[in-house]
């Protein structure tokens, strides 16, 4: 409480219907950043799936150089596989192990071609991101970004 000149006392403070308005204020913005933050979120753990699965792709053409074929390149070391889970590379993304947004497999393979996909974790935020998958023939990855479980012709590409 502070007097001034003409003897009054007066209050220096916030009102309750100032602290009011600043509380709807920081609520508004708050609402308009979280889900940007959210959105941010997603797309940069996309972007580490895409990452790991050119690493993977490097990973498969190692195996091709050392083994003349992509054959076996999945599986564990005593029982090889065609698909499925790799054991050339990580079977998740992020690589890093820590919790996995996306699972890393081998679609499909053959003596001379690769399929490679990382499928959003089921659980996760990324959950409805949809697939990536590259090939060994394509420069750029696709992605489902439809989230319709396939990738077809037009889907959105990456590089």
């Amino acid at each position: 409480m502070i007097i001034n000149k003409q003897g009054l006392k007066t209050h220096n403070g916030f009102t309750l219907i100032e602290l009011m308005v600043v509380v709807a204020i920081i609520g508004i913005l708050a609402s308009i950043a979280y889900p940007n933050y959210q959105d941010s979120v997603i797309r940069s753990r996309r972007a580490d799936a895409k990452g790991a699965l050119l690493g993977f792709a490097n990973a498969m053409e190692r195996y091709f150089t050392e083994n003349n074929t992509y054959l076996g390149a999945g599986g564990t070391a005593g029982t090889p596989a065609n698909t499925g889970s790799p054991r050339v590379f990580s079977t998740q993304s992020p690589i890093d192990g820590t919790t996995a947004y996306y699972a890393l497999i081998i679609q499909a393979a053959t003596q001379t071609t690769y399929n490679l996909r990382a499928t959003p974790v089921v659980g996760t935020s990324q959950a409805s991101d949809g697939i990536l998958e590259i090939n060994n023939t394509e420069a750029k990855g696709r992605w489902d970004s439809d989230n319709s479980g396939t990738i077809g012709v037009g889907e959105e590409t990456w590089d």
